[in-house]
């Protein structure tokens, strides 16, 4: 059912919450007269506040990078009591990354032999097949894992 008012503003400015027909369509909201609010046009203070909202989602992610290198480096700092078990648990995280980063450049490294070498084809032609959407994305999680998203984004 539609409301048979309509709540006007004009001459009043978006930035105040004072005004009259937004007093009015808030108590009529209250009341229980009113399920959904269609508007006709977003204004500045909407935009402003939209902005504000997407300025503080990317302090979040920021404050949550930092966090989980806090709590990594917290974790790896803390004594295990046996030197033994405090090397393998610093070694165990680079050492399986660059092992799988090994494999995979052998894998890529035996591929482009195969294009080139085996199938003639030419190293400008077989540089980009090798170095493919998926690649790039899989190299873009291994360089994520170790510098954090922010090394990604330029910052």
């Amino acid at each position: 059912m539609l409301v048979p008012d309509h709540y006007d503003d004009g001459g009043f400015s978006g930035g105040t919450l004072e005004r009259p027909g937004l007093k009015r369509l808030m108590k009529d909201i209250e009341a229980g007269l009113i399920d959904i609010v269609v508007v006709y046009k977003i204004d500045r203070q909407m935009e402003v506040q939209r902005q504000g909202h997407s300025q503080r989602l990317e302090e979040i992610r920021i404050e949550g990078d930092i966090q989980h290198s806090v709590a990594l480096y917290q974790h790896d700092s803390q004594p295990a009591g046996y030197k033994w078990v405090e090397a393998l648990r610093a070694s165990v995280r680079p050492v399986l990354t660059y092992a799988f980063f090994l494999l995979f450049a052998a894998v890529k490294i035996a591929g482009l032999y195969t294009m080139v070498g085996v199938d003639g084809l030419s190293l400008a032609v077989a540089l980009p097949l090798i170095w493919d959407a998926e690649t790039q994305a899989l190299f873009a999680a291994i360089m994520t894992f170790w510098f954090g998203q922010r090394a990604l984004r330029g910052r």
